[in-house]
């Protein structure tokens, strides 16, 4: 998710962003937008220019033809096929560069993107709806539907941006959910992951019965159990044990770039624990449903001290029909990453 400004003068001359996978840079579309006008001017991009062959031709070579003086840029490419060669072409064609300006901001816009090459690990985000007094179901364990439909079209498009859906083995026996993209604002089915320490998921969900790739991790990969699923199209993998950072490393492994997490409590719970993430997005619903058996949003034994709780920073809430959307970072993860990428 790149932008850039062509700037001339003081003022703003051409226009761009990455708007498809495979399509122009953002670079590219601004520079044709100022034509001539890109002589002698000043070009602002949130990413480093490119200067390999990829789905494109290399953006750093375009910007040096349209005779760019400046290049002012948020952060570089961790991408090792980038990673500071696209700073290093255009200063050696006598462009002078800038970059760090904005780095957090800009790495909070491509967190997906970033956190692989930087964390080692996919980028993690975790998802629940909820009552306005923090409850994920009622006592008797009812959740459907918390959430307004507008407040669910919200949690569908978070799918759509994902490259995988992770829930626990108690969300599909409770709720026998379909985790599949619906939408159709994405190319292709997503990758639903199913944490299952004992194998107890039944083949004949209907998570078995939707096009697309379905995970299961388990610590006791019984034949029988193993064997049923797999004829069910599953992909079962045994791991020492079935946590964030296991599980996570695993996807790393096979190119996931990010992970919606939906549940349930104990699973988001964990992940939480582990400071496994990137990203919280929280749909709350003007209800009150009460209880102390009620389930919340995160189980485990959670954080003793409230010095040791995981804070958000850059949160923006906004509303989806009568419901309240509250999305931010773990604190730090910007400034983290942008040490890293300012400048490589």
């Amino acid at each position: 998710m790149v932008g850039a400004l062509v700037v001339a003068g003081g003022e703003i001359v051409g226009r761009g962003w990455h708007r498809e996978v495979g399509g122009p840079h953002a670079e590219v579309f601004a520079l044709q937008e100022a034509g001539a006008r890109a002589q002698g001017a000043t070009l602002y991009v949130t990413l480093e220019p490119c200067a390999h062959h990829g789905r494109t031709p290399p953006c750093a070579e375009a910007v040096i033809a349209a005779g760019i003086a400046k290049v002012v840029a948020c952060h570089a490419d961790p991408n090792p096929k980038v990673s500071g060669q696209g700073f290093a072409r255009l200063r050696q064609a006598g462009i002078e560069v800038e970059a760090g300006e904005e780095a957090a901001a800009a790495a909070r816009l491509n967190y997906r993107f970033l956190t692989p090459w930087v964390a080692g690990r996919p980028a993690v985000t975790l998802k629940w709806a909820m009552s306005l007094d923090g409850r994920i179901a009622t006592a008797a364990g009812e959740s459907r539907w918390i959430s307004s439909p507008a407040g669910r079209r919200w949690a569908l498009e978070l799918r759509e941006e994902h490259d995988a859906i992770l829930v626990g083995v108690g969300t599909v026996l409770a709720d026998d959910p379909l985790l599949n993209r619906r939408l159709g604002l994405a190319a292709g089915p997503n990758l639903r992951i199913v944490l299952d320490r004992g194998l107890r998921t039944p083949p004949a969900l209907r998570l078995f019965t939707d096009p697309g790739p379905v995970l299961l991790y388990t610590e006791d990969p019984s034949p029988a159990a193993r064997r049923a699923l797999e004829e069910r199209g599953a992909t079962v993998v045994a791991l020492p044990a079935v946590e964030p950072a296991t599980v996570l490393a695993d996807l790393q492994q096979r190119g996931i770039q990010s992970v919606l997490v939906e549940g349930g409590g104990e699973v988001l719970g964990s992940f939480a624990a582990a400071r496994a993430f990137d990203r919280v997005a929280v749909c709350t619903a003007p209800l009150l449903i009460g209880g102390k058996e009620a389930p919340g949003p995160l189980g485990g034994a959670g954080t003793p001290k409230l010095a040791q709780t995981p804070r958000l920073e850059a949160a923006t809430v906004t509303r989806r029909g009568p419901d309240t959307i509250t999305v931010g970072f773990r604190e730090g993860w910007g400034e983290e990453v942008a040490r890293t990428v300012r400048e490589i």
